[in-house]
C-alpha cells in the first residue's frame, strides 16, 4: 500500500466490457483519489465467475488495455504483467446486483476481486441495482454516478485503514435511484433453486445457439436459475416488498437491497474448513480396509 501522501494506485476492471457505462462512471470518480489504470475485457464477460484462460490478446486503449479474456484474466495480467505495484483493485460498476452466495460465486465482477485477493492485492467489487427495475439494463439508459460516488468513498476510506488485514474482498451493491441510501455491513445469504425445462423441439432454444433438429433419443434441456423466490430469469424480484423483508433478515445483502440500502459484504476467498469428527471416523475406518 502506498504511503498516505501518495495517490492510490488503482487497477480498474469489470465484466461488462471496457466500453460499459458503469466502468466509465467508476473511472471518473476514482481519478479524483488516485492513479487509475484500466485493464478490462474487450467484450462482455458477465457470469464467467473466476474463469481463466492461458492466452489472451491485449489491445491498447486510451485508459489502459482491453484484453480478449475474462475479468480474472485482466487482473492476473495487470498484477503480474504490468510494471506497477497496485494498491487496490476495483471491479465494476456492474449493471445489475451481485447478491447472495450463489450469484456472487458466478459473478465475473466478483471473480476479478477474488483473483486479486489470491494474488495478494485488496479488492472491491461494485455492482448497482435499481429499486424499481432491479437490473440496470440497457445500461445506456441509467445514470451510474451515485454508485460510483459511493464506491469512491468506500475505496478512499478503507484504503490504509487496516480493513484488508482480515478481509480479502469487499462486495458492494449500491442503488442507482435511492437518494442518500443507508450503508450497511452485510453477509451474503444463500437463497437459490433451479428450474429444469424439457423440450422435444429444438426451436425452443431461445439463446441463439444451435437449433438443428433433435434426434429421436435427444431432448433439449434448459436450466433456469431461480435466484430469488418465485422468480425465474431476469424479472424484478422485489414485489411484494413485505414478503421479502420477512424472508431476508436484517444484516443480509438481499435484505439491504429490498430496503434500498448499500450492501457492503466483507468476504474471504478461501473455501473454508470444517472440523467434522464423523468424517474423521469414516476416513480412519476406510484407511484400515482399503488396500
Amino acid at each position: 500500500m502506498s504511503d498516505s501522501s501518495s495517490p492510490l494506485r488503482i487497477l480498474l476492471t469489470n465484466d461488462d466490457g471496457i466500453d460499459a457505462p458503469g466502468l466509465a462512471a467508476m473511472r471518473e470518480e476514482l481519478t479524483a483519489i488516485g492513479e487509475v489504470t484500466v485493464v478490462a475485457p474487450a467484450e462482455n464477460q458477465s457470469g464467467v465467475g473466476r474463469a481463466r484462460n492461458e492466452h489472451a490478446v491485449r489491445r491498447d486503449h486510451p485508459w489502459g488495455y482491453a484484453l480478449e479474456g475474462t475479468p480474472a484474466d485482466c487482473v492476473a495480467y495487470a498484477l503480474r504483467g504490468l510494471d506497477t505495484d497496485f494498491d487496490i483493485v476495483v471491479s465494476g460498476i456492474n449493471d445489475g446486483p451481485n447478491a447472495g452466495n450463489y450469484v456472487v460465486g458466478r459473478s465475473g465482477t466478483v471473480g476479478a476481486g477474488i483473483e486479486a485477493a489470491f494474488l495478494g492485492t485488496p479488492a472491491i467489487a461494485v455492482s448497482s441495482y435499481h429499486a424499481r427495475d432491479f437490473f440496470c439494463h440497457p445500461p445506456e439508459e441509467y445514470d451510474f454516478s451515485r454508485p460510483a460516488r459511493i464506491a469512491r468513498a468506500v475505496t478512499e476510506r478503507v484504503s490504509g485503514a487496516g480493513i484488508f488485514d482480515e478481509v480479502d474482498l469487499l462486495n458492494v451493491n449500491a442503488p442507482i435511484d435511492v437518494p442518500n441510501p443507508r450503508m450497511r455491513v452485510t453477509k451474503p445469504l444463500a437463497d437459490y433453486d433451479q428450474r429444469v425445462d424439457h423440450h422435444h423441439d429444438a426451436s425452443a432454444h431461445s439463446d441463439g445457439g444451435d437449433e438443428s433438429e433433435l434426434g429421436d433419443d435427444e431432448v433439449l434441456v434448459r436450466l433456469r436459475d431461480v435466484s430469488w423466490p418465485d422468480t425465474v430469469g431476469y424479472e424484478n424480484p422485489f414485489p411484494p416488498r413485505d414478503e421479502h423483508r420477512e424472508r431476508y433478515p436484517i444484516g443480509t445483502d438481499r435484505r439491504a437491497m429490498v430496503d434500498g440500502e448499500v450492501s457492503v459484504s466483507p468476504l474471504a476467498v478461501h473455501h473454508g474448513h470444517t472440523e467434522d469428527p464423523k468424517l474423521a471416523s469414516v476416513v480412519e475406518s476406510l484407511s484400515e480396509t482399503v488396500e
